[in-house]
């Protein structure tokens, strides 16, 4: 039996929510493998330096992830109030989505399976 009314429950859930400004993009096309070696690449860096990195880095998934890094600055300085020249990547990380099979048709009749992967990104801030 849980402990309390259900609005003590809820409370106690809400407490330990994360107030970090963060943006999430989901089913991004681009494989899971892809978008890490960028998001690897901006990891732990301060905000001006990751949107240099992602503008001249040649992948496709630094386009997205550039957006996406603009967004979550958005979010600190509308939502919570903070100052961009003190920001910093805190976490990066994307997570697997729905994969869509197609089918491409090879010699005396057989059929490939494409696999196109999709993710779930997810951009966290902090400040120093």
């Amino acid at each position: 039996m849980a402990k309390g009314h259900r609005s003590q429950i809820k409370r106690e859930r809400n407490a330990n929510k994360d107030t970090r400004p963060s943006a999430k993009l989901s089913y991004a096309r681009v494989s899971v493998q892809k978008a890490c070696f960028v998001l690897d690449a901006i990891r732990g860096k301060d905000v001006q330096t990751a949107i240099g990195i992602l503008t001249y880095n040649p992948r496709y998934a630094s386009s997205i992830i550039k957006k996406l890094l603009e967004s979550a600055i958005a979010n600190a300085e509308n939502n919570n109030g903070m100052n961009a020249d003190n920001l910093y990547v805190a976490e990066c990380y994307a997570n697997k989505g729905p994969t869509m099979k197609r089918i491409r048709p090879r010699a005396q009749g057989r059929a490939y399976r494409i696999e196109k992967r999709m993710s779930h990104i997810t951009v966290v801030l902090d400040e120093r």
